[in-house]
């Protein structure tokens, strides 16, 4: 069973001083780091997501949305953030380019060769997800639930997420539902075991 990391949108915009900062944004790169170098250690697939959007699109509030403008392609705001160690061989995935449509899972994004995340998954042959990243109660979230869906095993790296929390419960509240849908949690101790374990 081949298992990968997916990192999920950890730019600017989505960090302290960003356009649309989840608070605290910013403090889960140390452990997500940790999380990078053991899967490359471990020569294991890397992806991380980008929201990835037009300057003009019905998911901003300017046309239609319900957030302020953020990542808009290749500005500052949309690059990652600078504190955030992506080894060479992540493969980086694009979401939100549709101009009509929101698109909050790492499902609905592409890599460099417009191949969606599921099709490059089945490529890897990969069974088993880590997800951490921004936000817990959105695109972390909706990725878990894709994820489970599709029918691969996801563990949440509960010390490498962090929630948007327009209401002051939504990301507990998030994370009882991945839990619910199947979803395992998990800190780096717990990560570390179970890719030993599967080595052997």
């Amino acid at each position: 069973m081949t298992q990968s990391l997916i990192v999920i949108d950890v730019q600017n915009d989505f960090c302290p001083g960003g356009a649309l900062a989840v608070p605290e944004g910013d403090k889960i790169i140390v452990s997500l780091n940790r999380y990078t170098k053991l899967f490359s250690e471990r020569k294991l697939p890397i992806f991380a997501t980008r929201d990835w959007h037009p300057a003009k699109t019905t998911h901003f509030k300017e046309f239609g949305g319900m957030w302020p403008s953020h990542c808009i392609q290749n500005t500052p705001g949309a690059q990652f953030h600078p504190a955030l160690n992506l080894p060479h061989e992540t493969i980086i995935l694009s979401k939100g380019m549709d101009p009509n449509q929101d698109s909050y899972s790492a499902f609905q994004a592409y890599d460099s060769h417009r191949n969606e995340l599921m099709k490059v998954l089945s490529a890897f042959h990969i069974a088993e997800l880590f997800v951490g990243g921004l936000a817990t109660d959105y695109c972390v979230k909706l990725t878990v639930l894709d994820a489970l869906k599709n029918g691969f095993t996801v563990t949440l790296l509960m010390d490498a997420i962090q929630g948007v929390n327009l209401h002051p419960k939504d990301s507990e509240e998030a994370i009882q539902e991945m839990i619910k849908r199947g979803a395992k949690p998990a800190m780096f101790e717990d990560v570390v075991k179970c890719l030993k374990l599967n080595r052997n």
